[in-house]
């Protein structure tokens, strides 16, 4: 096809595609997914729990005969109670408060933070208004000290980098970063609280990752054995760890973010440079008859 040479004319084929909408059924397909995997785990397990405490309560009534089962609810009710309080029901009244300085200073890390463990919380209405204002100027404060946190992290993968880089070694420093930071914020730590708390490796892991992706679920807690003798300042180290933690993660999770995009823009935006190339060099030699290109 050709028009009048006065008005040359090339059009160069792109294959867009536009990967928002993409993005969105791909993190809905995510979502959903997890919850059916999430379903098919659990399920079974809390059904069975709730049959197995059912027929506790039925032994326990059984056993004690002066006892009724309104009674009975009455006092789970107030065991339910205390443990949303933050009181743990093993134990007794001997066992350390949850608010001394190291288990304050812990939590206060928590509220800053966003983990929000959820086995304690402020009873009192001052201490609640407290915690909404302490919040408030407390997170953007603990982002702005993160960011400040991860840009020395980042300058130092650069200082690294510039120290290591060799021809065929450019991705050393990511490595050296990534692996550093696993040893340091992943793979030892739940040793200790292995150690510390009597929890398998498994679950010092889990504890770990959940609580340095801010998730904090609550299911496991630090410093909450009645039956454990802690250190003073064993919580207050852990609050230390996971601000440190929060930086690295936080930075991985940035990078991750990053690649991710990439791969999708790179994968639903493919420029065809041959068509642009070759109009280009037909046009070059011969100038004399422009064409419009129209790709198939």
């Amino acid at each position: 096809q050709q028009q009048s040479s006065s008005m040359p004319i090339l059009t160069v084929h792109n294959r867009q595609i536009s990967w928002t909408p993409l993005l969105v059924l791909g993190y809905l397909f995510y979502l959903l997914l997890g919850a059916m995997v999430f379903q098919l785990l659990e399920k079974q397990a809390e059904t069975h729990f709730r049959d197995q405490f059912q027929l506790e309560k039925l032994k326990f009534l059984q056993n004690y005969t002066c006892l009724d089962r309104q009674a009975l609810e009455q006092f789970v009710q107030v065991l339910m109670e205390a443990w949303e309080k933050g009181v743990n029901p093993e134990g007794n009244s001997t066992n350390p408060s949850n608010w001394d300085f190291s288990n304050s200073f812990f939590f206060a890390g928590t509220v800053v933070t966003t983990i929000g463990y959820g086995n304690l919380s402020p009873s009192t209405v001052a201490g609640q208004i407290f915690c909404v204002f302490y919040a408030l100027f407390g997170v953007p404060l603990n982002l702005a000290f993160l960011n400040q946190l991860g840009k020395g992290l980042n300058a130092h993968l650069i200082t690294l980098e510039r120290w290591v880089q060799k021809p065929g070694r450019a991705q050393v420093q990511s490595a050296i970063f990534l692996t550093t930071g696993t040893l340091l914020f992943l793979v030892f730590p739940p040793l200790v609280f292995s150690y510390v708390e009597g929890w398998s490796y498994g679950e010092g892991f889990y504890f770990t990752f959940i609580t340095l992706s801010t998730i904090g679920f609550g299911d496991y807690v630090v410093g909450t054995n009645p039956n454990k003798h802690y250190i003073p300042v064993y919580r207050s180290l852990t609050a230390i760890w996971i601000v440190f933690g929060l930086a690295w993660l936080a930075l991985v999770f940035n990078v991750g973010a990053d690649l991710m995009e990439k791969f999708l823009q790179l994968k639903w935006y493919k420029p065809d440079l041959s068509l642009a190339e070759g109009a280009t060099t037909k046009l070059e030699d011969e100038p004399e008859q422009p064409r419009i290109h129209i790709p198939s």
